[in-house]
């Protein structure tokens, strides 16, 4: 449903099929996917096509956003965000794949760690070494981006078994003399960092988004059967003890709410929106939290059955 109604083109141009709107609206519908109780559930199945292709419409050239984003927005293309290594989380600069120019075609080589939906994708939107570490001035220079084809008969898919989050598949890639042609390389050679920026801080901003509306289907949750639940012939949301928690989780889901949505604004407006991006994820992911477990706490027992 999401799909026909063109909601996947919401951050993308209008001279595509898209909405012409900005990460500010798409983490609105993020966060009510996951406040109408479709939780991380509904939401991880939907946001890696919203951030993942954003640094095409950020940085691709006008023949590539017309080769790849209208398929992306009617869901004929499905991808995947190939960053993470086993070796490289947070330290991006470590990422050890490299593409290696042959003449003709970019051929990959290496391992990505932690890939969602790369069962179901067709496309990947993969970030590799094009120069050496140890010749850049940086780290993160050196890396290149590309959005191509997820060519199985070059990538070994292994999906990694985990405990939750099971609606959508995580896995470990293993890429072998993958070639990619060099229009489907996205902004400039030894680039890649600052590009898939344009894909981080959006993801950054729709996570957060969409614990906030996680946060708040709880605590709807919790006062209404605050007002509904009496013990001693009056509602239990009367003590102070159940009305002072939940007040206090419903305080700190809207000021990271706040702060998510100023980092959107910036993003939009083209200005540098790193420290709010993730300010915004850690609060709003701490304030989900903890109105989730007092969510659970003020429905006592019911609070663990599945009614």
């Amino acid at each position: 449903s999401i799909t026909a109604g063109g909601w996947l083109g919401i951050a993308m141009p209008k001279a595509h099929g898209g909405s012409g709107l900005g990460v500010t609206e798409a983490a609105l519908m993020m966060r009510r996917i996951t406040q109408s109780g479709g939780g991380f559930t509904a939401a991880s199945s939907v946001h890696i096509n919203i951030f993942g292709p954003h640094p095409i419409v950020k940085f691709g050239s006008a023949e590539q956003q017309a080769r790849m984003l209208p398929p992306l927005i009617r869901g004929d293309d499905r991808t995947c965000f190939g960053v993470t290594e086993p070796n490289a989380g947070l330290d991006t600069g470590a990422i050890e794949t490299r593409a290696e120019w042959d003449g003709s075609h970019y051929v990959v080589h290496g391992q990505k760690h932690w890939t969602s939906a790369a069962q179901r994708a067709n496309k990947i939107m993969l970030l590799a070494r094009t120069a050496p570490r140890d010749a850049s001035e940086k780290g993160t220079d050196g890396l290149s981006l590309f959005y191509t084809d997820l060519d199985r008969a070059h990538v070994e898919i292994h999906e990694i078994a985990k405990m939750g989050r099971k609606a959508v598949d995580s896995n470990a890639l293993f890429i072998d003399g993958l070639k990619i042609p060099r229009e489907d390389m996205i902004g400039e050679e030894g680039q890649g960092f600052h590009c898939i920026l344009q894909g981080l801080n959006p993801e950054r901003i729709l996570i957060g988004a969409e614990a906030i509306g996680l946060g708040r289907a709880a605590l709807a949750k919790a006062t209404q059967y605050a007002r509904e639940r009496h013990v001693f012939g009056r509602p239990i949301g009367q003590n102070q003890s159940i009305q002072h928690p939940l007040a206090e989780a419903w305080a700190e889901l809207e000021a990271a709410n706040l702060m998510l949505f100023k980092a959107a604004r910036l993003y939009d407006a083209g200005e540098p929106c790193g420290a709010e991006a993730n300010a915004g994820k850690y609060l709003a992911a701490d304030a989900a939290h903890k109105a989730c477990e007092r969510a659970v706490l003020t429905l006592g027992g019911m609070g663990y059955a599945r009614e």
